[in-house]
This record gives structure tokens, sequence and C-alpha cells, in this order.
């Protein structure tokens, strides 16, 4: 078993691949980030978030960012035609409890084809069978129907229901809690 982090991971299985982003990825992760409709169930501090330049955005998160162990962003291609459609991140990773939380985005037209659920399926298949990781935690606004529906296909428990969080709007965020 290899701890997390302590490489980027290639991941397919025929249909989609999650694999490091490039700096080619750039004007797609532009238009991805700008989209409302792809962030209105998530926090507003992700990390692709806090840039303007994409390729900087792409070079400090395989740099200094994956070293701190702070998150691990793969994007997430169809495989007929390479095409990016998402993102897929590990985050809040505690060596010590052998822990790590998931999260996933994918672009409205890529929305209601499985992708997700197959990502999703990748990660959780990676991380249980190839990394030290042995708890697997998820977070999804109550409202989203369609994330929490992807982590039931994946076999996460919901655990608690409407938690309020900061995910950085003016009133806390009611979230549910996944376990895997």
């Amino acid at each position: 078993m290899i701890e997390l982090f302590s490489e980027i991971p290639y991941l397919s299985d025929g249909y989609i691949e999650l694999k490091r982003l490039e700096e080619s990825d750039a004007p797609f992760l532009e238009r991805f980030i700008a989209d409302e409709r792809i962030y209105k169930y998530l926090p507003t501090f992700l990390f692709e978030q806090k840039f303007d330049d994409m390729k900087k955005m792409i070079r400090e998160l395989y740099g200094d960012y994956f070293r701190r162990k702070d998150s691990l962003i793969l994007g997430i291609y169809l495989n007929e035609g390479n095409v990016l459609c998402g993102l897929a991140e590990f985050y809040g990773y505690k060596a010590s409890l052998q822990k790590t939380c998931i999260g996933y985005r994918l672009s409205p037209e890529f929305w209601g084809r499985d992708i997700a659920t197959r990502a999703v399926k990748l990660v959780t298949d990676y991380l249980f069978s190839k990394t030290d990781i042995e708890i697997i935690t998820a977070s999804t606004m109550i409202e989203n129907k369609a994330s929490a529906r992807v982590l039931e296909k994946n076999g996460f428990i919901r655990t608690s229901s409407g938690v309020p969080e900061d995910w950085g709007f003016e009133e806390p965020t009611l979230a549910d809690k996944w376990f895997r």
C-alpha cells in the first residue's frame, strides 16, 4: 500500500480517465470556473477559484500544494477524444487517521451521463485498494440531490443531515455528511 499523496495517480475504467491536468486544459478551466451552475452547490473557496491564471493554478496544484498534502485535483476526461469534463479531488487528508475527503464537479454538458458516478467509483477503488486510506468522507449541500445519488450509488452512507458548515457564504450552509 502506498501513502496518499506519494504519487499523482492515473485512473481509468475504459470510459473515463482521471489524471493530472495539463496547462493545455487552461481554456476549459477558465470557462469551467466561470460557470455558476457548476459552483452553485460547492464551497466558495475551492482551490481552482483562487486563481485568474489557470496555467499558474495547475503549476501550483502539482507543486507546493501537492507536497503539503493539502489537496489533489485530477481532471476527469472522456477516454474517447480525451475530452476534459470535470474535476475530482482528494482533500482533508489525515495520515494519522488514514482518512481523506473527496469531491467532484462536472461541466453541465456532461451531467446525467453517469460520469460522476464512475469517477467516484474510480477514486474509492483506488483509495481502498492502492493506498493506506481506510475512511473516505464527503459533504453535499442538502439541496444537491444529484450529488447525493452519486455517493449512494457508490456505497456511501449519509451519517448526518443538515449540518451547518462554513462554505464561504453569508449564512452557514446546511450540508449532509457522507462516509464510506
